[in-house]
């Protein structure tokens, strides 16, 4: 009688368990089942200050934050970047079958990031960007900028002394950019240092150097400018020169002002050559220049290859 009874017992107790085991873990079914719907809710932040409402033709800002293309996933990196956003998730659709290896391969495209990076504010313009991609669909971005608060507020500060000292409102748009330009190219010397070696006491690749102490590379005097073009409410983005693969060139990068119309080329460190006399030189080979005059400028007695940029990506800059 004993057997029977433990017999019976040990299906009993097993199917309480099972019957507790199947409440409990209902509502965790639930979530995950939720989960793999695709359709989460996304926390949208606040876009600081620093966020440009301008059109491009390679990458346009979205509130869609959900992708069904590579083109929809380049657009909502921008804008992640663009609204200055630190951190941010979103969600591959079960529609789009190939979001995860599409991401993958955008998250590793290190050209791609740099391009898209020069049509942000400086301020927005990201060091680093980690990228954790999970099987389940989610996707969440991590974002390192250039600058911290303290620069930019000295950054500021300093681009509104100069701009009191320097610019008068009887001057237009031209000659304030100008004024600008040769006022940069005046006070800033190129960090050789840097250049040869990547090191420097200068933060001069960033428009702290040029502004605070005097020394850049491309990137400080193109941020510098850009910087001044945005308060000017011109509307600029940054072309980079991407260098072959096995290439000793380390790139370089200027500004594409649209003025009259039209987009031209800007380039202040073409404009402060580095002289083997010592001397400092002042030149506006490279201002306001269309691409047309780019290209015969480069095309002289020695040819420059650093201006070499991407059609597809810049499409602003026609040759026309």
């Amino acid at each position: 009688m004993k057997k029977l009874i433990s017999q019976i017992f040990v299906p009993f107790c097993c199917l309480l368990f099972l019957t507790f085991l199947f409440f409990s873990l209902n509502p965790i079914s639930e979530q995950i089942i939720d989960f793999l719907k695709k359709d989460p809710e996304l926390v949208l932040k606040p876009s600081n200050q620093y966020q440009k409402n301008e059109e491009f033709s390679f990458v346009k800002s979205t509130t869609n934050f959900v992708p069904y293309s590579k083109q929809d996933i380049k657009n909502i990196f921008y804008s992640i970047v663009n609204n200055g956003w630190s951190d941010f998730t979103f969600y591959c659709p079960n529609e789009y079958v190939r979001c995860l290896e599409d991401m993958k391969e955008f998250s590793k495209n290190q050209d791609l990031l740099t391009h898209l990076n020069n049509f942000v504010h400086p301020y927005n313009g990201f060091s680093n960007v980690r990228t954790t991609i999970s099987e389940t669909g989610e996707i969440q971005i991590s974002v390192d900028y250039f600058y911290n608060d303290l620069e930019k507020q000295q950054i500021n500060a300093k681009i509104d002394a100069i701009y009191e000292e320097i610019i008068t409102e009887d001057m237009d748009l031209e000659k304030k950019i100008l004024t600008i330009h040769d006022y940069i190219i005046n006070h800033t010397k190129y960090d050789v240092s840097r250049n040869n070696d990547g090191e420097s006491e200068y933060r001069s690749y960033i428009a702290y150097g040029p502004l605070l102490e005097g020394f850049a590379t491309c990137n400080g005097y193109t941020d510098a400018m850009a910087l001044f073009l945005t308060k000017l409410e011109v509307p600029n983005f940054k072309v980079a020169m991407t260098p072959e693969e096995n290439s000793s060139s380390a790139g370089h990068v200027w500004n594409a002002v649209y003025l009259n119309d039209a987009w031209v080329h800007l380039d202040l460190t073409w404009d402060d050559p580095v002289s083997s006399d010592g001397k400092d030189y002042l030149q506006h080979k490279y201002f306001l220049i269309t691409t047309k005059q780019l290209v015969e400028v480069d095309s002289g007695e020695v040819t420059v290859t650093e201006h070499d940029f991407k059609r597809s990506i810049y499409r602003e800059l026609k040759e026309t």
